[in-house]
């Protein structure tokens, strides 16, 4: 399929002499050394306990029926990275799971089952709702994961894989993609491992970038054209030396490529492959739900979006536009403009109030949790106040006693 999207041409006889400045650089040449942003390190921690009681979540409803064996789920702490006991996981959050009896097999003694608790159905049944009010949106995203790849097709595993990255729900391929047909065509059935899912018709409307809108936005404003560019943000205290300054500087002077045009031509090498890739990375990012994707994650889509095996390196080349957070053991790309000064996110989305109503529904639980060892210390300071009390009167009745016998 042709691509319709008009795209800028470099012609290097007309570059000025900076632009020839730029050339003359290796781009592998040019290193930049990671350094820590605590602010946006901070905003990854901050998701630590909903994505451990989601992956806990997810795993039940996985299930047959949506019900485990307690003991099952134990032995499988590791793999879902739970840190307690299952026990106490579902004491702490006891607004997610309830315990019954069951068997497990004909004629044996039942054992502890976990399934959905009401609360839990009930969010489930909201995040349906929320999945169709925002299905046009779901549908725009997919269709440019499609739209920037190379052949416009994708894996329906890889896409499968990045599901929770870019808000789509577990059966969208099954119950999003056929309702599309004017978009989408699937070859192979779900859950094949040759099975993919092809574009069929290129929409114009989706083929802007983030950037691309931004810029139009901003010419709408101010009544003047401004051209597509990225964003330089870097944190306090980040300092390029003067040769990667104005290797930047003018790196930025070089015309937006945009993710949706053709980068054929391009090689590997090529300072409009680095400005490809970087404007691709950047439009990754922007579409996922928390602005961030871990790293190995994009780079399961090398061949697909023609991004070299050694693309990770960009990341620290431009500081200013991405950060890599080393938070919880797997590096993290996260778009930086799209965090303020808190490492809070300045641009949320709509799906965001998935996960707004399931913290929202861990709190609930966990208040519950605090308030019960709150009851309890009471109640235990009591039963001790009121032993006190008794201890107290035995020893005053005892010593009166002894003072009897000494006066007789």
């Amino acid at each position: 399929m042709p691509c319709r999207h008009a795209h800028y041409l470099f012609d290097i006889k007309t570059n000025t002499l900076r632009s020839l400045l730029v050339h003359s650089a290796s781009i592998s040449s040019l290193k930049v050394a990671w350094r820590k942003d605590a602010r946006l390190d901070d905003a990854i921690e901050r998701d630590k306990r909903w994505r451990m009681c989601h992956r806990v979540v997810r795993e039940v409803l996985n299930e047959p029926g949506r019900c485990i064996p307690l003991r099952y789920l134990e032995k499988r702490r590791e793999r879902l990275k739970l840190p307690i006991k299952v026990t106490t996981f579902i004491s702490r959050y006891p607004s997610l799971f309830e315990l019954y009896p069951d068997i497990i097999k004909p004629k044996t003694q039942p054992v502890p089952f976990l399934r959905p608790s009401p609360r839990l159905l009930a969010f489930i049944s909201h995040q349906s709702r929320i999945y169709a009010d925002q299905e046009p949106l779901i549908v725009s995203k997919l269709c440019k994961l499609l739209m920037m790849s190379k052949d416009r097709v994708i894996s329906a595993d890889k896409l499968s894989h990045v599901k929770k990255d870019f808000g789509f729900s577990d059966d969208f391929l099954c119950n999003l993609v056929p309702k599309y047909p004017q978009y989408f065509r699937l070859v192979g059935a779900p859950g094949e491992s040759r099975s993919f899912l092809e574009l069929v018709s290129w929409n114009d409307e989706f083929a802007r970038s983030a950037i691309e809108r931004k810029a139009e936005e901003e010419s709408e404003l101010t009544g003047i054209r401004m051209r597509p560019n990225f964003t330089v943000k870097l944190p306090p205290g980040f300092y390029l030396k003067k040769e990667m300054r104005e290797w930047v500087r003018d790196w930025l002077e070089l015309p937006y490529i945009s993710p949706y045009s053709d980068a054929s031509s391009f090689s590997q090498a090529s300072l409009e492959m680095e400005k490809r890739t970087v404007g691709l990375v950047h439009e990754l990012l922007s579409l996922s739900v928390f602005r961030r994707i871990h790293v190995p994650i994009i780079g399961k889509f090398c061949e697909e979006f023609r991004l070299s095996n050694e693309f990770a390196k960009m990341f620290t080349r431009h500081s200013g536009i991405f950060y890599v957070s080393l938070k919880g053991g797997v590096k993290t790309a996260m778009l930086r403009e799209a965090y303020d000064g808190r490492g809070e996110l300045v641009d949320r989305e709509p799906l965001l109030e998935i996960k707004e109503r399931f913290v929202e529904m861990l709190d609930e639980g966990h208040r519950e949790y605090l308030e019960r060892i709150r009851m309890k210390r009471e109640a235990m300071n009591r039963d001790l106040e009121l032993l006190a009390r008794r201890n107290a009167e035995q020893l005053i009745m005892q010593e009166e006693h002894e003072q009897e016998e000494e006066e007789e």
